[in-house]
């Protein structure tokens, strides 16, 4: 009789012991859209904005579904409606709207409500007292400090007296709000040259104080502010820079591996493959010195998820190097009338810039090109300019190829940055400019600008 009320006991001790709840590595995101006329939303992660998730509407505009991707932030798409979202592991938020008065009629409903409801309204907040970029960074440095500081502090009392976010969350937040202002702070010395068209500019010496004792290694922030990220990434730019602009290295280590070989050293590894594969997603498509850019790569980045996005990648441009056959378009518009393909051009050396009327760094580009197609026009090269502009500004490239009185051979390509012709090239960027011989074999598929003066040298180089 004991012993059975020692297993009773016993037993009963057992089946008293709390349950662990298991923690959830994913987020459920629900809601309704009324009036819209779209077919699936989309979620982009704000960490990693190459990551996202598409989710379906049903014909009443209700939606449902979980998030797995590692990011606390997210962005929600719906047609050209825009909304932050904080939506954190274990959370369950609604989100209800009408398509066609968003901002008058949205509401959470659920976890992390409150947080998503301060959001909104900080978006708000800063539309009503910022300034359009080119006239924020032309002021003058008090101005443009007091501009910056006053956006900073509104946000700051919104935080402070909105209630229900936890200390956690405002204990962050707070510092994101300092490193957004940090952000704006730093970039204004390059701004304002941009702006002011004063390449001479230089800062008060004390201008950027506040950003002496940065901590580049804080990955907590690094995974919650965006602001502090683009920070971490500029810091690390600006430190390679100098060491670039220095006697010793300016000709013997090429920026991109030196910024490579910089990230390498960094201790934490998220932080380290964050950035690490921030830079290869394009800069391996950039590249001169492929083969060593991606043996660095490899070599440190521990994410395989990324890895595996970069090998694919580079497998694709290995067949992109000197020497082998350049890969072909077929029948693109050309503007003087009838179609153009590469075939059509073999027997010249061709210069393909790869540009689009909305692209303002190529269109900084033709002055330069207009002047190269003059001065090589009766020699055996042919300029040809490529447009992956959408088809509805088809005739907004028409009408520039008049206004800015193009020269060489204007062509319109069949699927924008889906036409096969770019992505055998892995164009991730714009502008572009390729370089082919007279048998249609690549000489550089990343040829210099017009404006560079390696350009200059790479024709001489051709006998032309």
């Amino acid at each position: 009789m004991k012993k059975l009320l020692l297993l009773i006991a016993f037993t009963s001790i057992i089946s008293c012991k709390p349950k662990v709840k298991k923690a959830v590595d994913y987020a459920i995101v629900s809601g309704k859209i009324e009036n819209t006329d779209a077919k699936k939303i989309t979620f982009y992660s704000q960490f990693d904005r190459s990551k996202s998730i598409e989710i379906n509407i049903t014909e009443d505009g209700s939606f449902k579904d979980t998030l797995r991707m590692p990011a606390k932030f997210y962005t929600l798409r719906e047609n050209n409606n825009f909304i932050e979202l904080y939506t954190p592991k274990g959370a369950d938020l609604k989100i209800e709207y009408n398509s066609k008065k968003k901002d008058s009629t949205i509401q959470f409903l659920g976890s992390e409500s409150i947080i998503n409801r301060y959001l909104l309204d900080k978006s708000k907040n800063i539309d009503s007292i910022s300034i359009d970029q080119d006239k924020l960074y032309i002021k003058d440095e008090e101005d443009f400090k007091a501009s910056i500081l006053k956006i900073k502090t509104s946000k700051e009392n919104l935080l402070a007296k909105t209630k229900g976010i936890s200390k956690e969350f405002k204990k962050n937040e707070l510092k994101n709000i300092n490193y957004n202002y940090l952000y704006y702070l730093n970039r204004y010395p390059s701004y304002y040259a941009h702006y002011s068209k004063n390449k001479d500019f230089k800062a008060s010496e004390n201008l950027l104080d506040e950003l002496k004792n940065l901590d580049l290694d804080n990955v907590n922030d690094f995974i919650f502010s965006t602001s502090y990220r683009a920070l971490v990434r500029s810091k690390y730019k600006e430190l390679v820079a100098s060491e670039f602009n220095t006697k010793t290295n300016k000709d013997s280590i090429p920026f991109d591996i030196l910024y490579l070989k910089t990230l390498a050293k960094i201790k934490n590894t998220k932080i380290k493959n964050k950035l690490l594969f921030d830079d290869a997603k394009y800069g391996i498509t950039y590249t001169n010195h492929l083969e060593e850019y991606f043996s660095l790569f490899s070599a440190n980045s521990t994410n395989e998820e990324n890895n595996k996005t970069i090998i694919a990648s580079y497998n694709k441009l290995k067949v992109l190097a000197k020497g082998k056959p350049s890969p072909k378009f077929i029948d693109y518009e050309n503007n003087t009338g009838g179609t153009t393909s590469l075939d059509d051009l073999k027997g010249k050396y061709l210069y393909l810039d790869i540009w689009a009327t909305w692209c303002a760094p190529c269109i900084a580009e033709i002055p330069s090109l207009k002047k190269l197609e003059k001065e090589y026009h009766d020699k055996n090269i042919e300029f040809i300019s490529i447009s992956i502009d959408k088809v509805k500004d088809h005739e907004k490239w028409k009408k520039m190829i008049i206004d800015k009185e193009l020269k060489g051979i204007q062509l319109f390509a069949d699927n924008n940055w889906e036409s096969q012709f770019i992505e055998e090239y892995l164009i991730k960027g714009i502008p572009r400019f390729i370089l082919i011989d007279p048998n249609g074999n690549i000489v550089n598929a990343n040829a210099p600008r017009p404006s560079s003066k390696k350009l200059v040298t790479t024709l001489k180089s051709l006998n032309l």
